[in-house]
């Protein structure tokens, strides 16, 4: 069983804590989102959110999903 890294349960502590800025989203952007495949989307979103915060952008757009995608060699 692999346990997610120390990252990403921060990210998702920060999250259920509210300490975190939800960020907003394109429709566009979830249409990729939920092409996804079910289980690995959460993660996805995570990390997605993560770079959207470390471009300090507050809308996830397509463009980022895919600058997403090809940082994490997907």
């Amino acid at each position: 069983m692999a346990y997610p890294d120390s990252s990403e349960r921060a990210q998702r502590v920060a999250l259920a804590s509210g300490d975190v800025d939800e960020l907003e989203w394109t429709p566009e952007a979830l249409a990729k989102l939920q092409n996804i495949p079910f289980f690995a989307r959460s993660p996805a979103r995570l990390r997605i959110e993560e770079l959207a915060r470390a471009y300090e952008v507050d809308l996830v757009t397509v463009e980022l999903v895919k600058q997403a995608r090809s940082e994490f060699g997907q």
